[in-house]
């Protein structure tokens, strides 16, 4: 027996709300990009609060004391970095834009040897063809410079952030119904701490990383090993990806030396990524956030679809976030089974 047939005041009333629904999903899907450069600015903020903590609570200064201080560090550190390696920084990259055409055409050379340097001579040519990369150099600058602009925008609203991070804590929690608001933010809670524990643990992968592969490529004798260690400390923020973009260049470079530097290269980025996955990473993991190899893959993939390049460097803190507030709401709190939390001892 069929229902009874809905009135039309009812249909349309579905159907307003249908739009409505269509219309808010497409609006938070056109306003992707502002999602993702808002938790930029959460990351920033959680570095500075990470660097005022101990300030403010050795030295008795007030947030807003601490947070400058912090602020002045961050600062400093980079521009000393840049002071004390600037020069030398400077001067390995532009031997390495000199190098690397040469690089290009020894290796060439080489592929001639193995058989297949006229497929990778068509590849390089397809380059520089309509489309290619080499023929969007403006678009390629309104890209960086839509980069710096995003960048500033996410540094100062970092800044702002983590100047009153309780009024913005207290706005999200407000957000949520009354009877929600003690469980929302013990999530949050659980969260943010995962996401802090996990940036320390990068920041000593990074410096790891950075530091072993520079000494490495300044024994094989590879050109510019200040720069590319620098180089795949940076991108080992990226897991999975960003160390093998690093190891291009080296590994480019170390075929103008000679077949044997290159083999050392290859072996010197595998044996540095064997020591920072196997050795180093479980150590940091012990009171940071394990995520399954898999599921960071897959949101690696993810940010990328949906986000492009900034989607990609940012999934894996996003993936943090996510995983921890999946745990304590739906694992802990809606399937009433026990789960560790990053922190608990």
């Amino acid at each position: 027996m069929s229902g009874e047939p809905i009135s039309h005041r009812v249909f349309i009333e579905r159907l307003v709300i249908a739009i409505i629904v269509i219309g808010i999903a497409l609006l938070l899907w056109n306003l992707r990009d502002l999602f993702l450069l808002m938790f930029g600015a959460i990351l920033v903020s959680v570095i500075l609060n990470l660097v005022a903590a101990p300030i403010r609570s050795r030295l008795k200064l007030p947030h807003w004391a601490a947070l400058l201080a912090a602020i002045l560090i961050v600062a400093g550190v980079i521009l000393g970095a840049f002071w004390t390696f600037g020069a030398e920084v400077t001067r390995q990259a532009t031997g390495l834009r000199e190098m690397v055409p040469a690089a290009w055409q020894a290796a060439l050379d080489r592929f001639d040897a193995w058989g297949i340097g006229e497929m990778m001579r068509e590849w390089s040519a397809s380059l520089s063809e309509n489309g290619g990369v080499l023929s969007n150099l403006g678009a390629i600058a309104m890209s960086v410079g839509n980069a710096l602009a995003d960048t500033f925008l996410v540094l100062v609203a970092g800044i702002y952030l983590a100047a009153q991070p309780g009024l913005y804590w207290t706005g999200m929690i407000k957000l949520v119904p009354e009877r929600g608001r003690a469980l929302a933010a013990q999530a949050m809670e659980a969260s943010a701490r995962a996401l802090r524990l996990w940036l320390l643990g990068r920041m000593v992968s990074m410096a790891a990383v950075g530091i072993l592969t520079w000494l490495g490529l300044t024994l094989i004798g590879v050109p510019s090993a200040l720069t590319l260690g620098l180089l795949a400390a940076l991108l080992e923020f990226v897991p999975f990806i960003g160390p093998i973009i690093a190891a291009v260049p080296a590994v480019l470079l170390a075929f103008a030396a000679g077949p044997d530097e290159a083999f050392w290269t290859m072996l010197l980025f595998l044996l540095v990524q064997q020591f920072e996955g196997n050795v180093l990473e479980p150590i940091v993991q012990q009171r940071a956030v394990d995520l399954p190899p898999a599921l960071l893959l897959f949101a690696l993939v993810a940010g990328g679809f949906i986000f492009g390049v900034s989607g990609i460097i940012l999934a894996a803190p996003l993936t943090v976030v996510l995983y921890v507030l999946v745990k304590r709401l739906y694992v802990q709190e809606a399937l009433h089974t026990r789960t560790r939390m990053p922190g608990d001892d």
